[in-house]
């Protein structure tokens, strides 16, 4: 009976030592990063989930600015904004390709408390097949651009008024976690915000500056239906486990990441699994969350390994279908 009771403690101890340590040395410390009355400076902001984002920093009390190409499309925004939450938002145009042009609205702009980099473009295709163009505009809008709008930012939200935290955060996605067929130029655009945001962090957490990197899964905004006429019919099977999201629910998600100053934000599910099979050296701020980590790193990267094993199994049956002639529809 004394051998089970000491069995017992040893299992309540384990826990909580491990919980302890984690209390110790997780890095940065937890944050909470306020958006009432507070500058929100969005690109991508006209559609999509830059729009849905801008909706709800506005309902939540911010000032928001939001910056996009075209002019039509930020008027038309703008104007939404106003119809539902009676606040009037800035509107900048700028191609974030563009270093000189971003500079010259982010001046005008004025100091900022939360820069959202949510700008990106998505062409699907095989490396192959895909023309470099499409592969030179994907870098240059996610990850050129990225740095443009937080080069030009930097100074802005050191200089911001009210000296609170401050935040910088990235719209990735799930293909920024894991490669898929089809995807490659893609996934190399946004694994590349991962690498920016982790050295980031690094260099302005003394300023009181907290990096997020949101992984949304697909979302239903205007350019996924096109987006989807152009995928690969292997990457629609390959991907197929992941549903949509509506642009709300992730703005929702991302706001609230950002507000609680979390540097991995998933979005659903699948992204929480991710996350956790993802997290090798990153920060983490939740003493909880690193718990979790810690403790199911070696069953996330068993259930991994099952995908990839159902991955690479779709691969294989695509191929050897084309070979032998059979109808790949009947996949």
């Amino acid at each position: 009976m004394a051998d089970l009771s000491f069995l017992g403690f040893l299992v309540l101890l384990l826990p909580l030592t491990l919980l302890l340590l984690l209390y110790l040395i997780v890095r940065p410390k937890p944050v909470r990063i306020p958006i009432k009355d507070r500058h929100v400076f969005i690109t991508g902001g006209s559609s999509g989930i830059g729009l849905a984002l801008a909706h709800q920093a506005a309902k939540e009390g911010a000032r928001v600015s939001i910056l996009a190409r075209s002019g039509k499309k930020l008027e038309e925004a703008k104007q939404s904004i106003q119809l539902a939450t009676g606040i009037e938002v800035a509107t900048y145009s700028a191609d974030v390709r563009d270093f000189d042009a971003v500079k010259t609205a982010l001046d005008e702009a004025g100091p900022v408390d939360v820069l959202v980099v949510n700008q990106g473009v998505f062409v699907p295709g095989e490396l192959e097949v895909q023309s470099l163009d499409e592969v030179r505009l994907m870098i240059d809008v996610n990850i050129t651009g990225s740095f443009h709008m937080i080069k030009a930012a930097l100074p802005l939200i050191k200089k911001r008024q009210n000296g609170g935290p401050a935040s910088i955060a990235l719209m990735s996605s799930q293909a920024g976690q894991v490669g898929i067929y089809g995807y490659t130029a893609y996934s190399a655009s946004k694994f590349g915000l991962r690498g920016l945001a982790e050295a980031l962090q690094q260099e302005v957490i003394a300023d009181d500056i907290h990096v997020s990197l949101i992984f949304p899964p697909d979302t239903e905004t205007p350019g996924l239906e096109e987006e989807n006429k152009r995928r690969p019919r292997l990457t629609s099977i390959i991907a197929a486990s992941s549903g949509a999201m509506k642009a709300d629910e992730v703005a929702k998600k991302a706001l609230d990441g950002i507000k609680s100053g979390s540097f991995i934000v998933p979005c659903n599910s699948e992204g929480f699994l991710l996350s956790i099979a993802t997290a090798g050296l990153s920060p983490q701020r939740s003493v909880l969350m690193a718990f979790v980590e810690v403790v199911a790193a070696g069953l996330i990267r068993f259930v991994a390994l099952c995908f990839q094993w159902n991955w690479y199994g779709s691969i294989e049956k695509w191929h050897a279908r084309g070979k032998t002639g059979v109808n790949h529809a009947d996949l």
